[in-house]
């Protein structure tokens, strides 16, 4: 794998994960209490002994640069680096990145000089665990110039992504974006070509793009300049390709989520505490998720009931109840609190006691969860600053609403608070 070089596409504003990108980077969103969705393919690519990784960013990079200095530092004994390529506006190109061909393109002459075989290109928004050695050995046994990953997909979810058809070979020959009535049906495929039981391949007759590629070195630099005009991998370079290059599936058969949005992912965290097994698993000592140590305390809990929840490092948490829900590092909850189904993603830095004290006096309210408040089906960003008496349950059912000036959001009717937000004592959200 010292042959392979990964880029990790950053993903542009973020407008779907809106509010969570409003001061950070979309791969630089918190992901399970104490990671970032950008720990997710970076720890992919090192336990699949792949060192040299670029990330391409262009929106809120500082706190993503931050993370990426603090936690992936190569030994001066290895070629290995996790390095941002940033959008930058030059005499040749005066323009920020206009898609993920175009973010690859504007940095080619970096890539260019690398002496490697292959690019995998990745995304910064999926959760998944994938040893890419297996998916790279699938490349060069089928002498493929692009190898597409795919995950094996029903009728009833097919319509919502990008289908591909492929022949008895496995080479992909067809495309069809988000397809329905017969042109969905006119994409079935034989999945057991790609491995699946008989049984399998009628219960999955269509497969999708992961967003996950790998592609021969000099074929992602002709195809960038030869199609200078196509701006994006998945629907213009990669189709385009099919009928002059060798385009092969690799089907990927674990868990895949793309948690691009609020919905998604809300979602794929609170599946994290489900027992025994969940869908995805951060407790695996063979391929382990990375990130940045921060040394913190161990957790104290006084007289708290605790159901079904993931508690990160170094929170305080006080006579309260708390339920099917994940608390990020640093979190502070009060006396009399009910917290379910809810998301609170902690704080950065502490409040000393004293600190805590002068603000009450103060009339103000301090980092964390307010005595006597109840917070259901929510997101509570990092720094926020919940009062007491605080009803945070959507009460009116509203599906779709923009309160920024009031310190939160509400996306599919899941409450977002926004990070540094402060929501005054006794507000009924």
């Amino acid at each position: 794998m010292k042959r392979v070089l990964a880029i990790i596409l950053g993903g542009g504003a973020g407008t779907r994960l809106y509010p969570l990108t409003k001061l950070r980077a979309k791969p630089a969103v918190p992901l399970a209490g104490k990671y970032r969705l950008i720990d997710i393919p970076i720890s992919n690519c090192i336990n699949s002994d792949i060192h040299k990784i670029y990330v391409l960013t262009q929106f809120n990079s500082a706190s993503l640069n931050r993370h990426l200095s603090r936690a992936y530092n190569f030994t001066g004994f290895s070629e290995g680096f996790v390095e941002v390529l940033a959008a930058q506006q030059t005499p040749e190109n005066p323009q920020w990145f206009q898609g993920t061909a175009d973010a690859v393109r504007q940095y080619s002459w970096i890539l260019e000089e690398w002496d490697v075989d292959e690019f995998l290109i990745l995304s910064g928004d999926h959760l998944y665990r994938m040893d890419y050695c297996h998916f790279i050995e699938r490349h060069r046994e089928t002498l493929a110039d692009i190898t597409l990953s795919v995950v094996p997909m029903d009728e009833r979810r097919a319509s919502e992504f990008g289908l591909m058809k492929i022949d008895q070979q496995g080479r992909i020959i067809d495309f069809s974006e988000k397809p329905k009535g017969d042109a969905l049906r006119q994409m079935q495929v034989d999945t057991s070509i790609l491995g699946l039981s008989s049984g399998q391949a009628r219960q999955y007759p269509f497969i999708a793009s992961m967003g996950i590629y790998v592609f021969k070195k000099q074929v992602l630099i002709d195809l960038l300049k030869k199609n200078a005009e196509q701006t994006d991998f998945g629907k213009e370079i990669i189709p385009a390709s099919a009928t002059d290059y060798n385009l092969q599936a690799y089907l990927f058969k674990g868990y895949w989520e793309d948690i691009g949005t609020i919905e998604a992912f809300y979602e794929a965290n609170l599946a994290l505490t489900q027992q025994p097994l969940p869908p995805f698993s951060f407790y695996d000592e063979k391929a382990p998720i990375y990130t940045r140590t921060r040394y913190l305390p161990p957790t104290k809990m006084l007289n708290c009931t605790i159901t079904e929840s993931m508690i990160s490092e170094g929170c305080i948490l006080k006579d309260c109840r708390i339920h099917h829900s994940i608390l990020g590092i640093r979190t502070r909850v009060e006396s009399d609190c009910t917290i379910e189904d809810t998301m609170l993603m902690g704080s950065d830095y502490y409040e000393s006691f004293p600190e805590r004290e002068t603000l009450v006096q103060q009339e103000k309210i301090p980092i964390g969860i307010g005595t006597g408040s109840t917070i259901r089906r929510a997101i509570i960003d990092k720094n926020a600053r919940i009062g007491k008496n605080v009803l945070i349950i959507n009460k009116d059912r509203i599906e779709e609403s923009n309160q920024e000036d009031k310190g939160f959001y509400i996306r599919s009717g899941i409450v977002v608070v926004l990070k540094n937000a402060t929501i005054p004592d006794r507000t009924v959200i």
